[in-house]
């Protein structure tokens, strides 16, 4: 019989501007035990309960950031096709976190053998590197990469990932050791026959490592549930130059031609990395955070032109208007706005490529003895929130201007594109379109 596992992919990221002098300097250890919290609410079994395992593979340091980033560009050609798919499917808003479901299907490559693994890879555009490094090597490169983003102390990244597992439901040793060595996969047992307690126990971890972003994302579970897995990226950012709230004024954003919305609108003069991009007719502009990450949000000079944009989203293009840019002072109005989706990825994998994980072919023999095993759905929920909290003083420093030098003026008052990327390993961690800033 086959045995249902059902995937969740949680991913959070609120862009939080905190003023400068209030918030301490907090060692990074410190900081991602003060978010993610213990439930000691909650029983575990001793030999499945989470530890952090630190061991990396030995290896040239130089080869090693060549992986990397070579690991990174694939995955985030990865997150544009899998954008691509959700985008032509919704017309309004878009969020998702490529980086998650990066995650997670990784994590997968670990229990999967045969024609399972060999589509995943490829999925995630990783054959050629699988070429050059061992099976576990992969895995192993996403722990470096997020080892490596979450030292970072000026901005805060948690990732993780929750295993729920049916109580009578027996995992290999070898998966539960290189999953918690790789992932840090935290392991916790639940009776999925009693839905209303697991539900519960589910329900109220999840909001305890979303920070309360997430209280209720559970309304019903499968009784026949054996594993359900959860993995969890959580972002926050300060603005390096934040915007003064004293500017921001209610402004109309043109959804289309025929409908508006009345917005919030941040202002503020500075010098701004940006350029015009003249075969797709675009604007790019690059805002950074502190610590190295930036948003690059993508402005198409037609109304409704973001549509065919997207089509011709790569990690090569980016790389290219990054390296296109130019520092100018220019006046730009920016939304703010917050927006929260959901998304079901079981037919959009499956169109991408990943298909037997999904049927009663798949081969997951890594992962337990028990019968076939195959993967119920895959869900992502996803939120951002963008607004221009911070101190004036912040948002004066560095900048020049020339007397009687009339800046030009950027407006983001139609749909538009963003990105955001940590810098260091060009790092694609979300990726969405803002059609109406005003709905959620």
């Amino acid at each position: 019989m086959k045995t249902g596992i059902y995937l969740l992919l949680l991913s959070e990221i609120c862009v939080e501007i905190i003023k400068a002098g209030i918030t301490p300097k907090i060692p990074k250890k410190e900081k991602e035990n003060n978010f993610l919290e213990t439930n000691n609410n909650v029983s575990i079994s001793e030999e499945l309960h989470y530890h952090k395992n630190l061991s990396k593979p030995s290896e040239d340091r130089g080869f090693e950031e060549f992986t990397l980033h070579n690991f990174t560009e694939k995955t985030a050609n990865f997150g544009f096709n899998l954008y691509r798919k959700i985008a032509m499917t919704h017309d309004n808003n878009v969020i998702i976190s490529p980086l998650s479901v990066s995650a997670l299907m990784t994590a997968y490559m670990l229990a999967a053998n045969g024609e399972t693994h060999r589509q995943i890879v490829k999925v995630l555009n990783l054959h050629a590197l699988k070429d050059r490094v061992d099976r576990q090597h992969l895995p192993a490169l996403f722990k470096q990469l997020i080892d490596n983003i979450t030292m970072n102390e000026e901005f805060l990244l948690v990732q993780g990932t929750l295993s729920f597992i049916q109580k009578d439901f027996r995992l290999k040793e070898s998966f539960l050791n290189l999953s918690k060595e790789y992932f840090d996969m935290e392991f916790l047992k639940v009776d999925f026959k009693n839905f209303t307690q697991a539900k519960f126990v589910i329900n109220q971890n999840i909001n305890k490592r979303t920070k309360g972003k997430i209280a209720e994302l559970f309304e019903e579970l499968d009784h026949h549930n054996k594993l359900l897995l959860v993995d969890y990226i959580v972002f926050k950012g300060k603005w390096l130059y934040p915007f003064n709230s004293k500017f921001t004024e209610i402004e109309t954003f043109h959804i289309n031609k025929y409908r508006s919305v009345q917005v919030p609108m941040m202002f503020k003069s500075d010098k701004i990395n940006s350029t015009f991009d003249e075969n797709l007719r675009c604007t790019v502009i690059k805002l950074p955070y502190k610590g190295r990450a930036h948003m690059l949000i993508v402005i198409p000079e037609k109304e409704g032109d973001y549509i065919s944009l997207e089509d011709h989203l790569t990690a090569e293009l980016v790389q290219s208007w990054l390296g296109n840019m130019k520092t100018r002072k220019v006046d730009i109005s920016f939304p703010k706005f917050k927006l929260e989706q959901k998304y079901k990825m079981k037919k959009l994998l499956r169109a991408l490529g990943i298909k037997h994980l999904f049927t009663h072919t798949a081969d997951l023999s890594h992962l337990t003895d028990q019968g076939y095993v195959g993967v119920s759905q895959v869900v992502q929920k996803a939120v951002i929130d963008v607004d221009e909290e911070g101190t004036e003083a912040i948002a004066a420093s560095g900048s020049e201007i020339t007397a009687f030098t009339v800046p030009p003026v950027i407006r983001v008052d139609r749909p538009f594109l963003f990105m955001i990327f940590e810098e260091t390993f060009k790092t694609l961690l979300f990726i969405g379109r803002v059609v109406d800033p005003t709905a959620m």
